[in-house]
């Protein structure tokens, strides 16, 4: 399935704004894959490795309110980049079923059509940070930018550097990713992030088992 066919494994991600509920539906689709005796790995972005995870300290940290959107998308991506080469592709080579909080999409939804910086450059620093990888499933988790604001106000949450940022950018992020995933429909699924936990992991279950019956016909 995916477009590097030297990997056996499945990757899958899952994007959309905070809040919408991408954390809960990758334990619960892990949860499916252990049940169903598959190997299978959750990472995140940023982090996933000791280095990923001293750059995610930085990215996050509320007193780094300086940081150009530029520094912003290159430390995404150096996170991204030994992410991917030191922990997503052996796994894909294992057969894994690999799920990812947020890749590539992101920076493009974020520092992209969030941050204004031209996609060209977005588009070229994401081939080089992912080796090339491409995710074989999507899913877009999308949610009213209202919604998830009293979700964090009913959780107690609080803002970390990136959350804090203004409505206006969190509207353009939201809006570049419904974009990207018209421009992209066979690896996007948009799921409705208002619908029960339950209903949405049933969508996503079969989704899945109908892209890998397709690639198995």
């Amino acid at each position: 399935m995916n477009t590097l066919t030297k990997y056996t494994g499945v990757f899958i991600t899952f994007e959309g704004i905070d809040l919408t509920g991408k954390s809960t539906q990758i334990e619960l689709l892990k949860n499916y894959f252990v049940k169903k005796k598959k190997k299978v790995k959750v990472v995140r972005e940023p982090g996933g490795t000791y280095i990923s995870e001293k750059i995610r300290d930085i990215l996050l940290d509320k007193s780094n309110t300086g940081m150009f959107p530029l520094t912003e998308f290159f430390l995404f991506s150096a996170s991204r980049y030994q992410l991917t080469e030191e922990v997503i592709k052996p796994l894909l080579k294992k057969n894994y079923f690999v799920l990812c909080d947020r890749y590539y999409d992101s920076s493009t939804a974020y520092q992209g059509y969030g941050g204004m910086i031209d996609l060209k450059i977005i588009n070229k620093i994401n081939r080089i940070a992912s080796g090339l990888l491409k995710p074989d499933i999507t899913f877009l988790i999308d949610l009213s930018l209202e919604a998830t604001e009293k979700r964090r106000l009913l959780a107690g949450k609080m803002h970390d550097r990136m959350e804090a940022k203004e409505k206006s950018y969190f509207k353009k992020v939201r809006s570049g990713y419904l974009t990207l995933s018209r421009l992209d429909k066979k690896r996007f699924f948009v799921l409705d992030g208002e619908k029960s936990v339950d209903i949405l992991h049933s969508e996503i279950v079969n989704i899945i088992n109908k892209k890998l019956n397709e690639k198995n016909k």
